[in-house]
């Protein structure tokens, strides 16, 4: 019995970059015979068991057949004659295809450390069009390696076969739940914009998030966005997101914030009247669909109705910023509506050529806020007691009065 590590840890170690998680696979070796040295089983597909003192995780060796569409639909075989070099060859790409052994030494079958030196992400075999998850583990590696030294490129023959995956409607039969969750991952990495080139580039986006690839192509007024085209805009809004270290739900807010442009009568472009009211049916929409969780489904909701109102608020009435923040339920959660003032910063500096304006209304909405909130409501309630009809509305001429009087100070 040998044991292996491999896939990302290799990977990494390789690159010089810090090492997470380190994964082993397992030669000559029975399920029996892992219990009997300590080893507790955790896989429920094939055998995966955890190490008894590092707890890392330890895969028997294995093969795998499709017999389905999608990615659930394999019949994995594992027994002690299976090779590390068989084991390899159903992964992915080469660069996660390497093993070490417990000398050190590597072993490399497929050409992963070229490939690593290159920068180049190449499929291992045919195999990898039997799992369309992996279309989208590519696009979110070429998130995550997209920055020198280790900026990487996907092989045109690697590309290819991913068109030809997505015209045989593979990507269809993707769970929403792993949909999501590689989305959400690649939004996280350090340049998340990659992620949709190489999704876009091979038909993916159109088939996951046509709503989404709809956006390229549509024209915005220069005078405000010197990029014109919504699909590049949206692309620098979660660059930028991503540069300022921003949480998941204002990543995927801003991605999904100009989504009404995509609906706009070309007879009017550039100009996009009413798309923010547009917009939100398709957010709910795309979040219906991909089971997308609350925190991110609600802001992004938020911020599509809401980011034009925020760059207008410097001109609105003390009595309409009141409607703002009540519509968005500022006082029962008012670091969400925070979170929604970020995700519209988002959107002002992801534009080309006016990265160093000025954006104030994130200081002013959340001076807004904190005055709103100082209002004692149950102070107001107090004067009341007999007219509990009238609460609500003297609630809300207190918040009114309190950003009144905020905005006169600082006039």
């Amino acid at each position: 019995m040998k044991s292996y590590v491999v896939g990302g840890a290799v990977r990494d170690a390789l690159l010089g970059l810090p090492v997470q998680d380190r994964d082993h696979v397992v030669i000559g070796a029975t399920p029996e015979q892992m219990l009997a040295q300590g080893f507790v089983p955790v896989g429920k597909d094939f055998p995966v068991f955890l190490h008894p003192k590092t707890h890392e995780e330890y895969a028997l060796a294995r093969t795998e057949r499709k017999t389905g569409a999608g990615y659930k639909g394999f019949v994995f075989h594992t027994d002690p004659s299976v090779t590390l070099e068989q084991d390899l060859i159903r992964r992915d790409l080469t660069i996660n295809a390497i093993a070490r052994d417990e000398h050190g030494g590597l072993i490399d079958p497929f050409n992963g450390q070229r490939d690593l030196q290159d920068g180049v992400f190449r499929h291992v075999s045919a195999a990898f069009e039997e799992d369309p998850v992996r279309i989208l583990r590519v696009a979110r590696f070429a998130a995550r390696f997209s920055v020198a030294p280790h900026a990487f490129v996907v092989a045109p023959e690697t590309m290819a076969l991913m068109k030809s995956m997505v015209a045989a409607g593979e990507v269809d039969a993707l769970v929403p739940e792993r949909v999501w969750q590689e989305i959400s991952r690649g939004l996280m990495e350090q340049k998340p914009s990659r992620m949709f080139d190489v999704l876009r580039e091979c038909g993916a986006l159109a088939r996951l998030l046509p709503e989404l690839d709809a956006l390229w192509g549509v024209p915005q007024p220069a005078k405000f966005h010197p990029e014109i085209d919504t699909g590049v805009h949206i692309m620098l809004v979660i660059d930028y997101a991503a540069q300022q270290g921003m949480s998941l739900p204002i990543r995927f807010a801003a991605l999904l914030h100009d989504l009404g442009k995509g609906t706009t009568d070309p007879a009017i472009w550039p100009r996009h009247h009413g798309h923010e009211e547009r917009g939100i049916a398709l957010v709910k929409k795309v979040c219906e669909r991909l089971k997308v969780p609350s925190d991110c489904r609600d802001l992004a909701i938020m911020t599509a109705r809401d980011h034009g109102n925020v760059g207008r608020s410097q001109e609105m009435r003390p009595a309409t910023l009141q409607d703002m923040l009540e519509r968005n339920d500022a006082f029962r959660k008012p670091q969400r509506f925070l979170d929604m003032l970020k995700a519209a910063e988002c959107d002002c500096f992801g534009r080309a050529g006016l990265e160093n304006i000025q954006f104030p209304q994130v200081a002013f909405l959340s001076a807004v806020l904190n005055a709103a909130l100082a209002v004692n409501a149950g102070e107001v309630a107090q004067q009341f007691l007999g007219q509990p009809q009238k609460i609500a509305e003297a609630i809300r001429i207190a918040r009114i009065d309190a950003i009144r009087s905020l905005i006169s100070a600082s006039a």
